[in-house]
């Protein structure tokens, strides 16, 4: 005999799940009235309608860093759509997602997802806003850091979080730390420092200048020099360390910091969606 449905029971339902009114009660109808069973039977179904939609691009969203004491991580989590990203499901989600990474320190997406998050997982947090928004939502990509006692975290959210960044110095204070976090944001490096371009990266440009100054018809007993000279201002264009600090033109990033008794030690930068190619409805790969 199916158990009567009460308007309370749906309500209450609803209220822990944020599921529609006709999906809450057919699930009530399903689990008999067992209402821990109607959570069970809507979670599978929030499965279901997450892969229904795995072919479609998240390219929107937000990134957030989180900073736990000597631990820290930045994090990006994608929807379909900025008016998504704009709901406090959403923003909630990444804050919380973002919290917990940093705690944790997962080695990756995989074992981000199976962290406990409240009473459920991450995956199950995020199938739940995906319930509530309608929209694929997922944990893209994410980094941790971990500190010692005499380094320094800085973090730094571009428009609430299109573009974040996370950077750790040795040394120096707060204030020199989001300092460099801005900077960061505004002018996108590549890498920390000339050391941590290959010396195949290194050996393209300079046969690429070389070539440009040749063509340029420069005679071959100065395009050494110009090269040297060009090739600076490349690595100063995509090396943090030697990018002229933009609060401070007449100094480089590395001497602002050295200024402050500090040393750069590491930053990443994600843009939202940066490296997302949209696939057209139909596209085959």
């Amino acid at each position: 005999m199916m158990a009567d449905i009460t308007a309370k029971q749906v309500k209450d339902l609803r209220d822990k799940t944020s599921a529609g009114m006709m999906d809450a009660k057919k699930a009530l109808v399903e689990a008999d009235g067992d209402e821990q069973k109607a959570i069970e039977i809507l979670r599978e179904k929030g499965v279901a309608k997450a892969q229904k939609k795995s072919g479609n691009t998240a390219a929107n969203g937000l990134t957030q860093v989180a900073i736990d004491g000597d631990q820290a991580a930045i994090v990006e989590i994608n929807s379909e759509t900025d008016f998504v990203a704009a709901n406090d499901d959403f923003k909630n989600l990444v804050d919380a997602v973002a919290s917990v990474i940093a705690l944790e320190q997962p080695a990756d997406v995989a074992a981000a997802l199976k962290l406990s998050l409240g009473n459920d997982t991450v995956e199950d947090a995020i199938i739940h806003t995906s319930q509530i928004t309608g929209e694929k939502i997922t944990l893209r990509r994410f980094a941790t850091m971990t500190k010692t006692a005499d380094q320094t975290f800085g973090k730094y959210l571009h428009n609430g979080g299109e573009i974040g960044v996370l950077v750790k110095i040795d040394g120096a204070n707060e204030t020199v730390a989001k300092d460099v976090s801005m900077h960061v944001a505004a002018e996108n490096p590549e890498f920390l420092t000339q050391a941590d371009i290959s010396a195949d990266r290194l050996d393209h440009e300079q046969e690429v200048l070389k070539k440009e100054a040749l063509n340029e018809g420069k005679p071959e007993s100065i395009v050494e020099k110009m090269v040297a000279g060009r090739l600076h201002k490349f690595l100063a264009g995509i090396c943090l360390a030697d990018q002229p600090f933009v609060k401070d033109q007449d100094q480089t990033v590395a001497q602002y910091v050295e200024a402050n008794d500090g040393k750069l030690a590491a930053f990443v930068r994600y843009q939202v969606g940066e490296g997302i190619e949209e696939v057209s409805e139909g596209a085959t790969e």
